[in-house]
């Protein structure tokens, strides 16, 4: 994820967008030979998931290929791309919108969801994977600041597990 982060930052834009998809794993069938792997047994009746299961240590990974492949082929704009999650950019909302409708659409013919509420931007400053973006740098988002700020400092393994847990690291 540093990764990203670092290259989104070499970009040094303006404007940005961001795309969640909505219910991305469930979007996405299981192989009929392979849903047998995927049964379980619940107060004494058998079921089996026919979409890719969101606790599956595998899910992420599949997710993420198939929609950078999907975004591949159909030749989309520049972006980025965490799991479900993707952002554009350029030097105007303009340039921004454009390249914003032109991945929803790819996504959308593909057959994944995209609800317009998980959509952010054009904007000037936007938040992405828990960072804030703006003018091409990364800040701490200041309700993370905030929850930093007022935290006592912990005395033990148990605070501090909570500590860390309360800013998501």
């Amino acid at each position: 994820m540093l990764e990203l982060q670092y290259e989104l930052e070499s970009k040094a834009a303006k404007c940005y967008a961001t795309i969640d998809i909505a219910n991305t794993f469930f979007s996405i069938p299981l192989a009929a030979e392979c849903r047998p792997q995927f049964a379980f047994t619940w107060r004494g009746v058998q079921y089996t998931w026919n979409r890719l299961p969101q606790g599956w240590k595998h899910s992420p990974t599949i997710c993420h290929g198939l929609i950078q492949a999907t975004l591949e082929k159909s030749k989309a704009p520049e972006h980025l791309q965490y799991i479900n999650d993707i952002i554009v950019w350029k030097d105007t909302a303009t340039e921004v919108f454009e390249k914003e409708k032109k991945i929803i659409q790819i996504l959308l013919e593909a057959g994944f969801a995209v609800k317009k509420s998980k959509v952010k931007g054009p904007a000037r400053e936007i938040q992405f994977l828990g960072v804030k973006w703006q003018d091409g740098r990364r800040q701490i988002p200041t309700d993370v600041i905030n929850k930093i700020t007022a935290m006592t400092p912990p005395t033990d393994k148990k605070e501090t597990q909570a500590s860390l847990s309360a800013i998501s690291f």
